[in-house]
C-alpha cells in the first residue's frame, strides 16, 4: 500500500478502523450519511465526505449516445478489458439507453446480461431498443436507488460506467451488489479522473482513485488493480472475496 493511499485511510476510515473483518456488516447509514446544504451540482448529502453527485435524468438520454463518446470513452476498449467469458452474466448498472449493454451482450452470447436502471423512462428507452434489436439475451431490471434488484450470487461481473457518484444510497447499493456477485465475482469501476483538473467534467461527476477505493473496501469489496486504458477515466477492478 503506498504512503498516500496509507494517509487517505487514516484520514477517510477512522470509523472503521475500530472494527474487525466484515466491518461492513456492523456498519449502517446512520454512520456513513452526513446531510447539509446541497451544492450546485449535489444532493447535500456526504458520504466519506464526498458529496453525492445530482442524478442525470432520461431527459438527457440523447447525450449517452453521442458521437464524440466513442472517443472520449473507448466502450470497446472497456468491454474488451472485463475479458469476459462467452456465457458470463454481467450486469450494467445505470445502464441507460444500453450504450455499453449492447456491446457486452455481444461479447457475452451465451452468457446474460441484467441491464439495470432506476428511472423507468431510461428502461423503456431500453427495452425498445432491445426490441428494435432483436435481442435475446439482456433483461431490463428495474433497480431502487438502495438496491440493484439482482438475483442473490449469480453474478460474474457488474460494470458501473459514470453512474457510481450519482448513487443516492451507495452503501446500501454496493452491498446490494456485493450480495449479487458470486465469490470472486468482479466490480469494473469506470469514473472520470477527479485528480486531473483539465478533465472537462463538473467536479461532483469525477472521482479519485482514492476516494473510489475508501467507498468499495467499505462494503468489503478488494481492489484488485487500476488500469490506464481510457483517455480520461480511471479504469478499476474489485473483487468479491470468496469467504474463508
Amino acid at each position: 500500500m503506498s504512503r498516500r493511499r496509507s494517509i487517505f485511510l487514516l484520514t477517510g476510515l477512522c470509523l472503521l478502523a475500530a472494527v474487525p473483518a466484515h466491518a461492513e456488516s456492523l456498519l449502517s447509514a446512520d454512520d456513513l450519511y452526513t446531510n447539509h446544504t446541497p451544492s450546485r451540482d449535489g444532493i447535500g448529502k456526504t458520504y466519506f465526505g464526498r458529496e453525492i453527485a445530482q442524478v442525470m435524468g432520461h431527459q438527457g438520454a440523447g447525450w449517452l449516445e453521442r458521437m464524440t463518446r466513442v472517443s472520449e470513452e473507448q466502450p470497446d476498449r472497456v468491454v474488451e478489458g472485463m475479458a469476459l467469458a462467452p456465457d458470463a452474466r454481467v450486469a450494467d448498472i445505470g445502464a441507460g439507453t444500453g450504450y455499453f449493454t449492447f456491446r457486452i451482450a455481444e461479447a457475452v452470447p451465451t452468457g446474460r446480461v441484467y441491464a439495470v436502471d432506476v428511472q423507468p423512462e431510461m428502461l423503456e428507452i431500453l427495452q425498445k431498443r432491445i426490441a428494435r434489436r432483436a435481442i435475446a439475451n439482456v433483461i431490463p431490471v428495474l433497480g431502487r436507488p438502495d438496491d440493484p434488484q439482482l438475483p442473490e450470487g449469480s453474478i460474474d461481473a457488474v460494470l458501473l460506467v459514470d453512474a457510481y457518484h450519482e448513487f443516492a444510497y451507495p452503501f446500501e447499493m454496493m452491498q446490494g451488489i456485493r450480495r449479487a456477485l458470486r465469490p470472486g465475482g468482479q466490480v469494473f469501476l469506470i469514473e472520470y479522473c477527479g485528480e486531473d483538473p483539465r478533465v472537462p467534467i463538473k467536479p461532483l461527476h469525477k472521482m479519485t482513485q482514492a476516494q473510489a477505493i475508501t467507498e468499495l473496501e467499505a462494503v468489503g469489496l478488494r481492489w484488485v488493480e487500476t488500469r490506464d486504458i481510457l483517455p480520461i477515466q480511471h479504469f478499476m477492478v474489485f473483487e468479491n472475496p470468496a469467504e474463508g
